[in-house]
């Protein structure tokens, strides 16, 4: 019996100790209308509606004076919130926590790929936040825009996008690719509520301006959707079964979705009675803001985490089973005859 697969003109024969698929994954993730093509295809245009949003809200929050002075009213409102400031102050050892929690974040993320022997997603996953922190850094320092001072005049380094938010949006995010399919919803959906909180606690404690966290979490976006649209390419996954939701992932993708419609509609609802004008700033007009950024930045991680889960509800990232395998040719005569053998 001789094996089945015919290798491609002009190419070297695989190898047989490899048993892959290769010829079959090529096929399938080059076929126009095959399962492959269309998940790569919506991955490649949630990339680049990532990308325009990030431009979008650069041109908006970093190039205009409306926008940089709405940034300052919401720095500014973090004291003017007794709430906010009372809290920062009954917690000093947030600053090291919130460290400490992003450090966990990533551990999470490794620890997960390599107990379920996921190497090469846990590696790219990593790479995959790597990458988007690095574009952050060359955003921060060679994005053209306005020199930004502080209140003394000494000239402060750009934090859009902001590094630690990447980390944190990355490791949930980071999750899709090394955890079963069906504990997906719940995995990501804990690693973007803890997204959001530590984003909360940087607008809150001054260190990032909500621009800063937004503009993350679609970099991140677009990182992730550009790494599965390259998976689906080289014909690497395949259709998830569908199912229904359980009602143990609802527990986690409700306050989910509840906190992305509540906060982009609060924050947009406010946005517009606390754009700062050109002369001072109202005494109510700080707080006002700093509701809002809040409301706008949770919104965005929440729904940029549901966005990437829909997109992937039924595909299935996990390498599957091999449904052919080259095989050495059977012997002509499995039964040889031995001279010695005597039927007793």
């Amino acid at each position: 019996m001789e094996p089945f697969d015919r290798p491609r003109t002009g190419s070297s024969p695989p190898s047989i100790a490899a048993g892959d698929t290769w010829w079959y994954a090529a096929v399938a993730g080059e076929a126009a209308g095959s399962f492959s093509a269309r998940i790569r295809i919506r991955m490649r245009r949630a990339c680049l509606a990532a990308v325009l949003l990030i431009t979008v809200a650069y041109a908006g929050l970093v190039l205009t004076a409306t926008g940089r002075r709405w940034g300052d009213a919401v720095t500014a409102g973090r004291l003017a919130d007794p709430a906010v400031a009372r809290f920062l102050r009954e917690h000093p050892s947030l600053p090291w926590m919130s460290t400490l929690a992003l450090v966990g974040m990533v551990l999470v993320l490794v620890a997960v790929g390599v107990l379920r022997k996921r190497y090469r997603l846990t590696v790219a996953a990593v790479g995959t936040v790597a990458v988007a922190l690095v574009a952050a850094f060359l955003l921060q320092r060679y994005a053209p825009g306005p020199r930004l001072v502080d209140a003394s005049g000494v000239a402060v380094r750009s934090g859009f996008p902001s590094g630690s938010a990447v980390i944190a949006a990355g490791s949930a995010l980071g999750l899709l690719l090394v955890v079963p399919h069906r504990l997906r919803g719940i995995a990501v959906g804990l690693g973007a509520l803890a997204a959001v909180a530590l984003g909360a606690y940087g607008i809150a404690s001054g260190r990032q301006r909500p621009g800063d966290v937004i503009a993350a979490d679609l970099l991140v976006l677009a990182a992730f959707a550009a790494l599965v649209a390259l998976v689906a390419r080289k014909g690497k996954i395949r259709p998830a079964p569908r199912r229904g939701l359980p009602p143990k992932r609802l527990l986690v993708l409700l306050p989910l979705a509840v906190l992305a419609v509540g906060g982009l509609a609060a924050g947009g609802y406010l946005l517009a009675d606390c754009l700062p004008g050109a002369g001072p700033l109202p005494a109510e007009l700080p707080r006002i803001a700093h509701r809002c950024g809040q409301a706008l930045a949770a919104g965005t991680g929440a729904g940029v985490t549901l966005a990437l889960l829909g997109l992937l509800r039924h595909v299935e990232l996990d390498p599957g089973p091999t449904p052919y395998r080259i095989t050495p040719p059977v012997p002509e005569d499995p039964f040889p005859e031995d001279p010695d053998h005597e039927i007793s």
